[in-house]
């Protein structure tokens, strides 16, 4: 586990050095939970994220080195993290793959020489893990995607992405929570609302839960967005 500056607030605890979707979040989650349970003088983030955790500090109430040890006492006796130990919650979350919200579905369905109705029953079927959260806020990155729906992201990204566009990034899949730029090819929409600053706490995902994808039909998607 190496611990490196990260500008002159911050800190990266790199804890695993390369990613498992299982083993390696497991791993950081642990790493986080030990850090909170030991309430360090002048943290006042933790950001964890595939292989490392973020460690943001004041400089005015403490400097990189004797945070460096606090950290490394604070982790010095952590237990290796068990796969699938049952962190975070499990959010289901329904997305109509209707034509209108799913512009690059029948490029996936072509890259994974599948038909569109097979995509659509694979995304939906398998579960998936919270790897992180960023990118804009509240964006889960999701793995557990099955290894046949495996896109390249688009080579022009768009503009504008609508909120709640379910889509797929190289092997992972994920959620646009708000209108932003992105690459990745869209395959569906949900009317979850991913983040809200008025919700105790905004994001509705957090590193760790678990996902699972609900078709729903153009119907229902109309009455959840009412």
């Amino acid at each position: 586990m190496r611990i490196e500056p990260l500008g002159d607030s911050a800190l990266i605890i790199r804890v695993v050095e390369e990613f498992h979707p299982e083993n390696s979040l497991d791993a950081v989650l642990r790493a986080v939970h030990e850090l909170e349970r030991a309430a360090l003088p002048g943290v006042i983030e933790l950001a964890p994220a595939y292989a490392t955790v973020g460690v943001f500090f004041d400089p005015a109430r403490t400097g990189i080195e004797p945070l460096r040890t606090a950290i490394e006492d604070a982790l010095r006796k952590m237990e290796p993290a068990r796969s699938g130990a049952g962190t975070g919650s499990t959010v289901e979350v329904p997305v109509c793959y209707e034509n209108e919200f799913a512009p690059d579905l029948r490029e996936v369905a072509w890259h994974a020489k599948l038909s569109v109705e097979e995509v659509i029953q694979r995304h939906s079927s398998a579960t998936y893990r919270v790897s992180c959260v960023g990118f804009t806020p509240g964006f889960p990155y999701l793995s557990g995607l099955p290894a046949e729906l495996a896109t390249p992201r688009r080579d022009s990204p768009r503009k504008r992405i609508p909120p709640g566009s379910v889509g797929i990034g190289g092997t992972q899949s994920g959620i646009y929570p708000s209108i932003s730029p992105g690459g990745w090819n869209i395959i569906g929409r949900t009317p979850l609302r991913l983040f809200d600053v008025q919700r105790d706490p905004p994001a509705l995902f957090h590193a760790g839960d678990r996902v699972r994808f609900r078709r729903i039909s153009r119907e229902e998607f109309e009455q959840s967005s009412a």
